[in-house]
């Protein structure tokens, strides 16, 4: 009996180490498991059309929801107030300027799906500091930061070469060419200059001809054929880019494959949400990136029939209540699928809202920006910077706080790359910072003392925190040129321009308390505020710390030693680089819209 009792104590104890193993191995997998990220992007989405951010006519419950289980960020500011550099800035943590997406002139963000600039090549976006932690990436939606370089297919600038690993959505952009008898948005003046070009050449050809068939004039029939050859060309350079905007533009793609072209718009919301639930479905056991980059609430506008009519603010407030209803299912995909305490959900916008233009089909085409001067493409003017900004972690991250302190889009990445337990040092400047210690209330005072406000290379204005302060100071250099004067936009070219004769400049800078006096409406002066000489004198030294660290500067074709990726000659049409299904320029397919995903 004592040798079988020995005997079972041995078998005891090891069955119980082995348990032991087991459970030091489960235990051991469930704390070094990763969190999953869900970001969502809206598209010119202005502060003030959100419930929780004080509007009480739009009808926002499931992101207001975010915001009562998260935290909201007061002071969340855009790196730039137009899409692409902004983009390029929320991806990469750091400004646009430094990779070579910011526009020297007219050309602020990429205007052709064929044109040859893009998000370089040597930059690393959050998502590909992810996947080399093991995450599976995916962005569903917007891109807008190019595709190719120097052939169709080389895919330089597109997201699967940027660290996603699945893609699916649009390339480009939505915009209003997309839609038939919306209008057309990009170069709408210079396509008009360029029609009238060739009606007065062709006017001219015929009437020379007219002329020498009268025999009123010797006109040479060699410089009828060269006035002919020249008419054929003009009419060529606007016909093919402009007037075929639709099929050249107005794409989706699956990964690196064209899969509708041109697409349907009508469709395409439903599209967009059902991939993106299923990128998480796919991924439930496994840590994932999803970047949601939506389509709304850019023009033209959506008219789906489950929501026309339901808001107060016509066809653009039905839009924002979409918005909000896809951020509902997204957040229930989430929850339904157990990943919530695990799971960091992020909601923002890309810009401020856009408050010009309108049609007779919309009398309000862009959002609200609350009190905020300006909106998008209006240089500094806290109208285009200040954006959503909502955190939700069940679990980590304390319910209903509000953080008032000054954060940036381009906080994202060393946020990001923290979590997912990425500890090498970056080989680059970054501009962002970690938000982790902020938004769980570790540390109260935002790392941003100074902030730099760029509208294409040009810095506009530059905000200022000081120490034990909780003022925030905005210094204005330039700031864009109203039409007609006094008005709150550009309304005569829909989008406002950074330089030259489109802005003035201050000397003395404009200074503004955002604190006091969030608006942007009273000036300080030495009379006003005490500190108004510190402010300068604190704002110019930042100024030049910052450019120093732009090395081997020499604008505007070169920062960092990155071309600019903005000029014309990148910028425009290139048939040998249009993305194509089928043979060129016979480009046409359909999505199978029943496809099981």
């Amino acid at each position: 009996m004592a040798w079988l009792s020995s005997r079972t104590v041995v078998s005891v104890l090891h069955i119980a180490c082995l348990l032991l193993l087991l459970w030091g191995d489960v235990s051991g997998h469930e704390s070094v498991r990763r969190p999953n990220f869900v970001l969502l992007m809206v598209d010119d989405l202005g502060i003030g059309d959100v419930g929780c951010y004080g509007n009480d006519t739009i009808r926002t419950p499931n992101i207001d929801r975010l915001a009562s289980e998260g935290i909201k960020l007061t002071q969340h500011v855009a790196a730039a107030p137009l899409c692409t550099p902004s983009r390029a800035a929320f991806m990469t943590g750091r400004y646009a300027l430094r990779s070579g997406m910011g526009g020297t002139g007219r050309v602020q963000v990429l205007l052709f799906l064929g044109g040859s600039g893009g998000l370089p090549p040597s930059e690393t976006t959050f998502a590909k500091r992810l996947q080399q932690q093991g995450y599976t990436t995916g962005l569903v939606g917007k891109w807008h930061l190019g595709v190719n370089c120097e052939r169709r297919g080389d895919h330089c600038h597109h997201p699967n070469q940027h660290g996603f690993s699945y893609f699916y959505g649009l390339p480009f952009t939505l915009f209003n060419d997309c839609v038939p008898g919306e209008g057309g948005d990009v170069l709408a003046d210079l396509q008009k200059t360029l029609r009238n070009l060739t009606i007065f050449l062709g006017i001219g050809l015929l009437t020379l001809v007219f002329v020498r068939g009268c025999g009123l004039v010797d006109i040479s029939l060699r410089l009828l054929v060269v006035l002919f050859s020249v008419s054929i060309l003009a009419t060529a350079v606007w016909w093919m880019p402009f007037k075929f905007m639709p099929t050249w533009n107005c794409i989706l793609m699956r990964n690196q494959e064209v899969v509708e072209q041109p697409m349907t718009v009508e469709t395409l919301p439903q599209r967009l949400l059902r991939e993106a639930q299923q990128f998480i479905k796919r991924n439930v056991d496994r840590p994932f990136l999803l970047f949601f980059s939506m389509v709304h609430v850019h023009t033209p506008l959506f008219r789906n029939p489950a929501f026309a009519g339901k808001s107060l603010h016509g066809l653009y407030g039905d839009n924002i209540e979409e918005v909000d209803w896809m951020i509902g299912k997204m957040t229930e995909t989430v929850d339904s699928l157990g990943l919530a305490n695990n799971t960091l959900m992020y909601f923002t916008s890309d810009h401020g809202g856009h408050i010009e233009g309108s049609t007779s089909r919309a009398s309000q085409q862009g959002g609200w920006n609350s009190f905020y001067k300006g909106g998008k493409a209006m240089g500094g003017w806290e109208g285009g910077l200040r954006v959503p900004g909502i955190f939700r972690w069940p679990g980590r991250l304390a319910p209903g706080r509000v953080v008032d302190e000054p954060t940036s889009l381009m906080d994202l990445y060393p946020t990001l790359k923290t979590l997912a337990g990425d500890t090498q040092p970056d080989s680059r400047h970054l501009d962002g910072h970690d938000l982790m210690p902020l938004l769980e209330g570790k540390v109260e005072r935002s790392e941003h003392e100074f902030m730099f406000h760029y509208c294409g290379i040009y810095l506009h204005a530059v905000r200022w925190h000081p120490p034990g302060s909780d003022s925030v100071f905005k210094v204005h250099f330039f700031t864009p040129n109203f039409s007609p004067p006094g008005a709150g936009g550009c309304y005569n070219t829909r989008i406002c321009q950074c330089f030259g004769k489109h802005v003035s400049h201050h000397d003395p800078p404009l200074v503004f308390d955002l604190f006091r006096d969030p608006s942007e409406s009273k000036p300080l002066s030495p009379e006003t505020e005490p500190r108004h000489s510190e402010i300068l004198a604190q704002t110019a030294k930042a100024v030049e710390r910052h450019r120093n660290t732009l090395v081997n500067r020499q604008p505007p074709d070169d920062v960092n030693g990155v071309p600019n990726q903005l000029t014309w000659e990148k910028s425009l049409w290139k048939p040998w680089l249009q993305p194509c299904c089928g043979t060129f320029p016979f480009c046409s397919c359909t999505e199978d819209n029943t496809r099981s995903v």
